[in-house]
């Protein structure tokens, strides 16, 4: 069996495959953090409206009116990818003050709710 026209064969394929290999990319794209040029306060990340037993309103400790609630919250979430929020109540508020403090975060915007309760005592 004549083994040359094999090796030239091969020869052909290796400087196929050397011309081919530098333009192949190697390994995963990598998006490196860059460094901002102003250090904007970064908002908290998770939004809590607490209802009180006096009917006053807080967002992340901030006092609100009950007027002014959905827009603040429709502020609040113009910024943001995410679009839940909780929401917690005293344990002497009455259901009614819960619902229209979940409709109200509903118009503003707020697609998921969670409730937050205190923790329970001596629970046997």
């Amino acid at each position: 069996m004549n083994v040359v026209p094999l090796i030239d064969i091969l020869l052909v394929l290796l400087i196929i495959f050397m011309a081919v290999c530098p333009q192949m990319q190697y390994g995963l794209p990598a998006d490196l953090p860059q460094q901002s040029v102003s250090e904007a306060p970064r908002p908290p990340d998770v939004i809590v409206v607490q209802v009180f037993g006096d009917g006053t309103l807080r967002i992340n400790q901030d006092l609100v009116e009950w007027q002014d609630l959905q827009t603040r919250l429709a502020e609040i979430f113009s910024v943001r990818a995410s679009r839940g929020a909780f929401l917690r109540g005293d344990r002497a508020i009455e259901f009614g003050a819960i619902a229209r403090a979940i409709d109200v975060m509903r118009g503003s915007g707020i697609t998921t709710v969670g409730l937050m309760t205190t923790e329970l005592e001596n629970v046997r």
